[in-house]
């Protein structure tokens, strides 16, 4: 049995930094008094989604204050967090980066957006992250006493060759800090979360914000999905806290039923 509490955080952010980090940080301890063992935020989750805040928002680590506040709350409730993402500044660049901290507070997982979102779907929406965002080149996967954990970011997850990467380096679960649109999100969105997770027979958790009538609007619905693609939990467009309590090691049972992985045939593709 590898039973974990995980809490999915769907936080509203607005235009005002300072403010949308002391909610993540409420949300953060409310979530460690309910138990939670990891606590994941959403894509973006200091800043507005747009182009025009990424810089301005941005920041450097470990100097900035938005990671400073993940890792010591990751240290005071002894709990592992998965801090959304944020705009990262390195030099002349901007990244689109998850940080993730152990229990002691420590640095265990950098992920930087690998697949940059830029998509024109005509007459709905047109977004360019390329625009201002420098895309990431690494996958992202630490340990913890569950088994490994894998993170990536929203557009990541379009790209199924990404999670079977991480399955096959032992993921058990992967974290989606994510935030999909109005378009995109009723469409896409739960299916590609039990597609990722069936196909690879993982957990797969989909962070998204809270849903805002201004500028870039976030479909919500923050999802947990399991190794058998099930829906286990799923929040609305409100912000809200989803608590879990899964037993992770169940992937075990599901892999030996349907021996996907086993029966891979990369001799052909």
């Amino acid at each position: 049995m590898a039973n974990v509490k995980i809490a999915l955080i769907q936080l509203k952010v607005g235009i005002d930094k300072e403010a949308n980090i002391r909610r993540a940080k409420e949300l953060l301890e409310e979530a460690a008094k309910k138990g939670a063992d990891i606590a994941a935020l959403p894509e973006m989750f200091n800043c507005p989604y747009s182009n025009e805040f990424f810089r301005s928002y941005g920041e450097s680590y470990p100097e900035g204050v938005t990671t400073k506040m993940l890792s010591e709350e990751a240290k005071r409730n002894n709990m592992y967090v998965i801090g959304g993402s944020l705009p990262e500044l390195e030099e002349d660049k901007v990244y689109n980066t998850s940080y993730s901290f152990d229990r002691k507070g420590t640095l265990v997982g950098k992920h930087r957006k690998v697949h940059l979102f830029d998509i024109d779907i005509k007459g709905r929406i047109t977004f360019r992250e390329s625009d201002v965002l420098t895309p990431g080149s690494e996958m992202t996967v630490f340990d913890t006493e569950w088994g490994k954990i894998g993170v990536m970011i929203c557009y990541d997850i379009r790209f199924p060759e990404f999670t079977r990467k991480m399955a096959l380096a032992g993921v058990k679960a992967v974290f989606v800090p994510a935030a999909f649109n109005m378009t995109t999100g009723p469409a896409h969105w739960e299916l590609t979360f039990r597609a990722r997770a069936l196909d690879n027979q993982i957990y797969m958790f989909g962070i998204s914000p809270a849903r805002n009538e201004t500028g870039y609007i976030a479909y919500g619905n923050s999802i947990a999905v399991n190794s058998w693609g099930k829906v286990i939990g799923r929040l609305e467009e409100k912000e809200g806290i989803l608590m879990l309590d899964v037993d992770i090691d169940d992937i075990n049972e599901v892999r030996e039923s349907l021996p996907l992985l086993k029966h891979r045939r990369p001799d052909l593709y």
